[in-house]
């Protein structure tokens, strides 16, 4: 038996124990990934966890969950727009699926409220499949469970589900912060999952540069997208990291992060460097990065909000109205908190 997998069970009488399985769907972004690190830690101690998940989750497993075992997969109904072009779908790898039953997996749990989620837990065959049912789903769930308040944070539903498997998870406000070394670099990142969530570029070019003229080492990423327009305007170092390694690297080297309601914020604040989050169409009460020194500013008023990204408008009106100043009289004093000038 090697040493980790010593760790793993423990001898009853002359027999190894060996861990229950259990199988975790996560199919959306980084940032629910990233919400979801303190259970699949905490469910990783006790259980064998399989996570069926985006292909980045390999870059996360190995940073943050290296007992959990990825199941990469890409669904289709995550797309953001023509998710039930059905010709489309790859059914050759959905296919593929169908060998996790032979896995057996006593339990399978999804904090969604997503009924494509809960028929996956039946389809490959969970034994137990505990879930937040919606649209009749509880007709493919064993274990209903009641939702959070839906004033509450994503993390909740993670909490509620560990409660069920018996796993203490702390409040999202009693979180363990991971130990940094002081550094003096403040990371601006402008990209997000859709472009209603992105404040202005030519705003974000502006506090970049009231922060360089305050002092501040300003180090500036961008989605692939973004990156001609900042190469255009001067921003010669501008980085664009293309995988979750690359912008760990970024992430590692910052003092403070400043960017949209987005994956890589979610990523910094689990990685232990304070957050400023812009947010447009989401609301900061469900959303804001999990550091207990997060700070944020809230998306201007819309009849519609929160609208999943898919604005009504023909510019998102709760990103575009927050205005620079208003922004920059937020950002300076969050930087100077927690950096010294160089």
């Amino acid at each position: 038996m090697t040493a980790t997998a010593a760790q793993d069970t423990s001898a009853i009488g002359s027999l190894p124990y060996v861990k229950p399985k259990l199988l975790v769907i996560e199919l959306w972004g980084m940032g629910d990934l990233v919400i979801a690190t303190p259970f699949l830690q905490a469910a990783s101690r006790r259980y064998a966890v399989t996570l069926l998940a985006k292909p980045y989750a390999t870059d996360l497993q190995r940073r943050f969950w290296p007992k959990v075992s990825v199941v990469p997969f890409i669904a289709p109904w995550t797309a953001f727009r023509h998710k039930y072009r059905l010709l489309r779908w790859p059914w050759r790898e959905m296919a593929r699926l169908r060998r996790l039953r032979a896995e057996r997996y006593e339990t399978g749990i999804s904090a969604r409220w997503d009924p494509r989620d809960h028929l996956l837990l039946l389809l490959l065959r969970t034994k137990r499949r505990l879930g937040f049912p919606r649209l009749n789903s509880q007709l493919f769930l064993t274990e209903l469970l009641a939702r959070p308040d839906p004033t509450a944070h994503r993390y909740e539903n993670w909490r509620v589900l560990a409660r069920s498997l018996e796993l203490d998870l702390p409040p999202r406000e009693q979180l363990p912060v991971p130990p940094r070394r002081e550094q003096d670099r403040v990371l601006v990142h402008t990209g997000a999952g859709q472009p209603v969530r992105v404040w202005p570029l030519e705003r974000y070019a502006q506090l970049i540069a009231r922060l360089r003229l305050a002092g501040y080492h300003v180090q500036v990423a961008c989605d692939p997208d973004q990156r001609s327009w900042w190469l255009e305007t001067g921003e010669n170092q501008v980085a664009t990291p293309r995988t979750v390694s690359e912008l760990l690297l970024l992430i590692d080297q910052a003092g403070v992060f400043v960017g949209n309601d987005s994956g890589p914020c979610h990523l910094a604040a689990c990685c232990g460097v304070p957050t400023f989050t812009l947010f447009g169409p989401q609301l900061p009460e469900w959303f804001v990065p999990m550091h207990p020194a997060a700070e944020w500013l809230e998306g201007k008023p819309c009849p519609y909000k929160p609208c999943s990204d898919y604005c009504r408008f023909p510019i998102p009106y709760c990103m575009a109205r927050s205005t620079e100043e208003e922004v920059w009289s937020s950002v300076a004093p969050f930087v100077t908190r927690h950096i010294s000038k160089p």
